[in-house]
């Protein structure tokens, strides 16, 4: 399987201030490394900010405060911008770029959060990059990730990406602000986000800090909670993730295992189960050699799950032994259970996946604990 890698680019480095400019000369260099990272093999998904910025200069909103509706209006014009000024860049490197704005709700709400991974997994499959931004067009005060740090950290886990970077106006955590205390100390390397390292960001990592080093530092815990290792690196230069990948100064945040483990946790014993699937001989040998749920297999459901929700998937005797996300509702499911895949659209009017629970969604458990392995 391939590196999968994510990139978050903020406002800072993609618009010019005062002037509200695209920096196009800098964006160019970016997409060329994003250009290098695929032909090594590596998928790429940035997390870019910058609508609302160049959506201000487009619109003549000079206010430094922005309300939250002229802040929306200054979305819908920038993202427009900056979807073709990415598109632009990265079709000069031959590659195919695709747009996707992301809610909080979206990575959630587990039926929304199944449907923009697939999406997501698709266009990576079909060698696309994939573009994200906050849909600030439609998000309130109250549901918004507050920045794009942690929105590429929910990504990062979203997909199980093996890496999180982080593009800064600094080259990574010190243990002060090195702007006002010269003396400050880099930190090159974190194994865990204690806090003493904390306190280095300045603020609080309550969650509702925004902006700064303190966003990035939440987001490095959500990302790394999830498996996911994370640079902090300079991002102003010209090539920047050439640079970090040729030794240039960051600070690296250790991952807490593998993504694949982290999520199998989950799935295992953070889920409260809406049901439960009972399943035959032959798809329990099946989901032990590692392969997904088939609707073949199932021959009995319960409970009033809907698509996304975790259920319980148990032997004919009534032992569980696997736990997932189910990719059907109850409804739909009792239609398709015992029946080809290629039965689907002709039984449900409509062409769903073909598995009941795909093996990325799926936990198998011994003696009632998960199988990290």
């Amino acid at each position: 399987m391939s590196d999968r890698v994510v990139v978050k680019i903020g406002s800072a480095l993609l618009v010019d201030q005062p002037s509200g400019a695209l920096r196009r000369d800098w964006l160019q260099t970016l997409c060329a490394d994003v250009a290098a990272l695929r032909r090594d093999g590596k998928e790429v998904i940035l997390v870019s900010s910058g609508a609302i910025a160049l959506g201000r200069g487009a619109l003549g909103l000079r206010e430094r405060s922005l309300r939250l509706e002229d802040s929306q209006a200054a979305a819908a014009v920038g993202q427009i911008h900056l979807a073709q000024a990415y598109a632009e860049n990265l079709a000069h490197e031959g590659l195919v770029a695709a747009q996707i704005l992301l809610t909080l709700g979206d990575t959630e709400e587990r039926h929304r959060y199944l449907n923009a991974r697939a999406t997501l997994k698709t266009l990576l499959a079909l060698g696309a990059v994939p573009v994200i931004n906050e849909n600030d067009t439609v998000a309130t005060a109250e549901i918004r990730f507050g920045d794009n740090d942690r929105l590429a950290a929910r990504v990062a886990s979203m997909m199980a990406a093996d890496r999180l970077v982080l593009l800064s106006d600094v080259d990574g955590l010190y243990t002060d602000d090195p702007a006002r205390n010269p003396g400050a100390t880099h930190i090159g390397d974190v194994a865990a986000i204690t806090p003493e390292i904390e306190s280095m960001a300045g603020g609080s990592l309550s969650g509702l800090g925004r902006g700064g080093m303190t966003s990035k530092l939440i987001a490095a815990k959500i990302a790394t909670a999830a498996g996911v290792e994370v640079f902090i690196a300079a991002g102003k230069i010209e090539h920047p993730l050439a640079a970090l990948r040729n030794g240039a100064r960051a600070t690296r945040f250790q991952a807490s295992g593998t993504p694949a483990a982290a999520r199998k946790r989950w799935i295992a014993g953070h889920l409260k189960v809406a049901g439960a699937l009972t399943i035959d001989a032959g798809a329990v040998r099946a989901l032990a050699s590692g392969k997904s749920l088939l609707p073949a297999g199932v021959v009995a459901i319960t409970g009033g799950f809907e698509r996304g929700d975790a259920v319980q998937v148990r032997d004919e005797t009534g032992r569980e032994i696997a736990r997932g996300l189910v990719a059907y509702a109850a409804r739909d499911a009792a239609r398709i259970l015992g029946r080809r895949s290629a039965d689907t659209e002709a039984l449900l009017g409509y062409r769903g996946r073909d598995e009941m629970i795909h093996r990325d969604d799926l936990v198998m458990l011994l003696d009632g604990t998960a199988d990290d392995d």
